[in-house]
C-alpha cells in the first residue's frame, strides 16, 4: 500500500507539474501541453517559423537561490495567512511608496495588515502612484526574478547599444504574469523577435522589458510610464490591461436581493475542519491537493453552469453606440473615461520623448451559456459567479466586447498600433487560471499572437530607419530605488 501511494504521488506530481522531490511543494511549473491545432490557427507573419513557438528563452542570468531568511519569512506568512485579498505573503517583498503609505502604516487600510515591517521607498515626484515597486535585483520565494529596475526579467543593458530596439510592456498582473513560471509573455515576445531578427540576418537586437505589476489600475500605469519607463527612452510601449477597472455597478440598478452568491470552491483559510487539514496537507502532497480541489468543488454546489442570479436592470447609456463607441462620451461604462485620460497621458508623454505607443485588446474567459468543468475551472467559476456576483455572463461578455471595440477605435483615432490579442486567442477555459489570467499554455499562446501582431509595426520602423534609435548617453543611469526597512507595531 505504501509503495502504491508513493507511485501515485509521483504520477500526480508529474501530471500536475510539481518537482518529484520537494517538501513543501511550491507552485506547479505549469507545463501544460498546447494543442497543435491552437498554434496552427494563429496567423503567422511572413518569415516566422512555427517551430519557434516550442522554444524557450535561455535561463535568466540574474536568477539566484532565495535567501534562507526570505524563505523562512515567506513560509511563516503563508502559514498565518487567512486568504483573500488582505496582506499576502508576496506583498512583503515589495518596496511600498511612502506617499501611498502615509505617515503611519497602522492607519493604512491595507498595509496595517503587514507583519510589523515593510520595505519602503520615497517617490522622486512625491506622488502616491504607483503604490509599490518590486524590491530590485532579487529572486523572491514565489519564483519572481527582478532586475535592477525592480521589473520582472533579465538585467537591463546599460548603456543601451546602438543596434538595440527597446520595447516595454506595461499593465497589471496579466502583464506581469504568474511569478512561479520562468518567463512572462513579454519575455517570450522578446525571445521570438530576436529569433526572427537572426533568421532575417538583421543587425539589430530586441530588448523587451516587463514593467507590469499586479493590482494596479490605468492611473498607476501612467505613473509607471512617467517615472520609470520614460527615462529609459523606449522605442515602443505596449499597454495590456482590462480587468482591474472592469466594474459594472455604474450601469446596473434594481438588483433584487432574493438570491445569494454560491459558496466558494476555494478552501477555507482558518485552518480548521477537513478543508483546513487538506489545505495544510496539500503543501506536501499533490494527491492531497487534488482531493482538496474535488472536495471544494463538490461543496460549492456548482455543476459547471452559470448559477441562478437575481434580476437587475442594465442601463446602457443613452445614445452610446455599442458597435461604434464614441470616445468622447461623458459617462462611458467600466471606467473607460478614466482609462482614456490615462492612455492619452501616456501616449502624449511618450510622443514627446520620441517613443511610440500601442494598445492591446484584452482577454476575458466569459461567454453567455458556457459550461465549465467544476474542478478544473473552479477559479474561473469563482471569479465570474462570486467576485462578479450578481452580474450575468451575457452582460460581462457584452461589456468585454465593447471594451475591446473601444480600444481598437482608440488606437485607430490616435494613430497608434493595435494588437488584437482577443481576436486570435483560442476561447478555451483550459488556457485560463481564472477569467483573465492565463495558464502557462495560455501565456505562450498570448505571446505568440502578440509577437505576430507586433511584427508589422517592427518591420515598418526598421524599413524607414526610425528604429533602432542612436544610444543616448543621458539614459546611462536608470531610475532605480534603494528601499529601506521600517518596523512598527499596530497592536500597540
Amino acid at each position: 500500500m505504501l509503495f502504491s501511494v508513493a507511485v501515485a504521488e509521483a504520477a500526480v506530481r508529474l501530471l500536475d507539474g510539481y518537482p518529484l522531490l520537494a517538501f513543501p511543494l511550491g507552485a506547479p511549473k505549469g507545463r501544460e501541453s498546447v494543442e497543435t491545432s491552437m498554434v496552427d490557427a494563429i496567423p503567422l507573419q511572413p518569415g516566422v517559423d512555427r517551430a519557434w513557438f516550442y522554444a524557450d528563452p535561455p535561463p535568466l542570468p540574474n536568477r539566484r537561490p532565495v535567501s534562507a531568511e526570505w524563505q523562512k519569512l515567506f513560509h511563516e506568512l503563508e502559514a498565518s495567512s487567512t486568504g483573500g485579498m488582505a496582506f499576502r505573503p508576496s506583498d512583503i517583498f515589495k518596496a511600498w511608496n511612502t506617499a501611498f503609505m502615509g505617515p503611519d502604516p497602522c492607519k493604512h487600510e491595507f498595509l496595517r495588515h503587514a507583519p510589523g515591517h515593510l520595505w519602503v521607498y520615497d517617490p522622486p515626484d512625491g506622488a502616491p502612484t504607483p503604490p509599490y515597486r518590486y524590491i530590485p535585483d532579487a529572486t523572491q520565494p514565489i519564483g519572481l526574478v527582478v532586475n535592477q529596475m525592480g521589473w520582472r526579467g533579465a538585467p537591463i543593458q546599460v548603456p543601451r547599444g546602438d543596434k538595440v530596439v527597446r520595447i516595454v510592456f506595461v499593465g497589471s498582473s496579466t502583464t506581469a504574469g504568474p511569478p512561479h513560471l520562468p518567463f512572462s509573455y513579454p519575455e517570450y515576445v522578446g525571445y521570438w523577435l530576436n529569433r526572427w531578427a537572426e533568421a532575417r540576418k538583421l543587425a539589430v537586437r530586441f530588448e523587451v522589458l516587463n514593467a507590469g505589476r499586479e493590482s494596479i489600475v490605468s492611473t498607476d500605469t501612467a505613473a509607471v510610464v512617467r517615472t520609470e519607463v520614460l527615462p529609459l527612452k523606449p522605442d515602443l510601449v505596449v499597454y495590456y490591461e482590462g480587468g482591474n477597472q472592469f466594474l459594472l455597478h455604474s450601469i446596473v440598478s434594481d438588483v433584487k436581493k432574493d438570491v445569494a452568491p454560491p459558496p466558494s470552491a476555494a478552501p477555507s483559510g482558518d485552518g480548521s475542519g477537513p478543508q483546513g487539514w487538506l489545505q495544510a496537507a496539500a503543501r506536501y502532497s499533490a494527491i492531497a491537493g487534488r482531493v482538496r480541489t474535488a472536495v471544494g468543488a463538490a461543496g460549492s454546489q456548482l455543476d459547471g453552469r452559470e448559477p441562478p442570479k437575481p434580476d437587475y436592470r442594465l442601463n446602457w447609456p443613452a445614445g452610446l453606440d455599442e458597435k461604434d463607441p464614441d470616445l468622447a462620451y461623458p459617462t462611458l461604462p467600466i471606467n473607460l473615461n478614466t482609462i482614456t485620460r490615462d492612455l492619452d497621458r501616456m501616449r502624449t508623454e511618450l510622443a514627446q520623448a520620441g517613443s511610440d505607443f500601442a494598445v492591446s485588446s484584452f482577454l476575458w474567459m466569459v461567454k453567455d451559456g458556457m459550461v465549465l468543468d467544476p474542478i478544473r475551472h473552479r477559479f474561473i467559476l469563482d471569479q465570474l459567479n462570486i467576485s462578479y456576483f450578481p452580474y450575468r455572463y451575457r452582460d460581462m461578455e457584452r461589456l468585454s466586447d465593447f471594451q475591446n471595440r473601444f480600444l481598437a477605435k482608440y488606437a485607430k483615432s490616435r494613430g497608434i498600433g493595435f494588437i488584437d490579442t482577443a481576436r486570435y486567442f483560442p476561447f478555451n477555459p483550459d488556457l485560463f487560471v481564472d477569467a483573465v489570467h492565463t495558464t502557462w499554455a495560455g501565456l505562450r499562446l498570448q505571446a505568440w499572437v502578440t509577437f505576430n501582431q507586433l511584427l508589422p509595426i517592427v518591420e515598418k520602423h526598421l524599413a524607414d530607419g526610425s528604429w533602432p534609435r542612436p544610444s543616448d548617453p543621458a539614459t546611462a543611469s536608470l531610475p532605480t530605488i534603494v528601499p529601506r526597512k521600517i518596523t512598527f507595531d499596530c497592536k500597540r
